[in-house]
């Protein structure tokens, strides 16, 4: 494969880089004994587990619609899944919803290859920065916690940039904020709505990250890898 010469690579976080799958279930496993939920909801962590990941789904969607704030998706979901085994305890829900997001950060499993090709890119001289629909706070502590944040100039989150992907103005930002033009940068990213579908809008070329299995969409990327590690023929 031919190898193209960019300005500014931007990758995306979660699920692209930082193992978010594999972090929040632990996370939730931390809580769901600390919490004692295996005597109040249910002993099977695995059910609970699949319930919180589908009502989260869920409201992640509403909020990226603009149907619910931040605050409000941070509780619910936990709230939601509550209900679903009986337990209609508000107080406990914004309970879970802070300690998830004190503990998530914490683990620091990241995407097989990870640092071996930021590594490579550095070596490149590729200026790398983030663009995440995450909690500011919480997605600074996750590159912190997990070693990576030497390798990355600027992260540019919803919070900051008061958008989220995948509309224009969070590109314009971060195209602004690190002086470059769409033309010149590539987007990394797991989505195909989101990351890849907003970069694209924009003019920029794309990657779509996709280790689970093929895909079949409108939004065409510029490029298709399963393993961070195939990076490298492109870059």
């Amino acid at each position: 494969m031919k190898q193209n010469t960019y300005d500014q690579l931007f990758f995306d976080l979660d699920h692209t880089i930082w193992d978010f799958d594999t972090n929040s279930e632990a996370t939730l496993l931390d809580l769901f004994h600390e919490l004692k939920l295996n005597e109040r909801a249910t002993g099977d962590f695995n059910h609970f587990h699949t319930t919180y990941h589908h009502h989260n789904e869920i409201y992640w969607d509403r909020f990226r619609k603009g149907f619910i704030n931040r605050e409000e998706l941070r509780w619910k979901r936990m709230w939601r899944t509550l209900v679903d085994f009986k337990i209609t305890d508000e107080t406990l829900a914004k309970q879970m919803s802070e300690r998830y997001l004190d503990i998530l950060p914490t683990k620091t499993n990241l995407f097989p290859h990870c640092i071996e090709l930021l590594e490579y890119l550095t070596a490149k001289k590729y200026p790398m920065h983030l663009i995440t629909n995450g909690f500011e706070k919480t997605q600074y502590q996750k590159i912190k916690n997990s070693g990576i944040d030497r390798f990355f100039t600027h992260m540019v989150t919803s919070e900051q940039a008061g958008i989220m992907k995948p509309h224009a103005a969070i590109f314009e930002y971060a195209l602004n904020l690190t002086k470059s033009t769409a033309e010149k940068c590539i987007m990394i990213g797991d989505t195909l709505e989101v990351d890849i579908l907003g970069a694209k809008n924009m003019g920029m070329d794309t990657v779509y990250f996709n280790p689970a299995k093929p895909h079949n969409d409108k939004v065409i990327p510029t490029y298709v890898i399963g393993s961070l590690n195939e990076l490298k023929t492109i870059l």
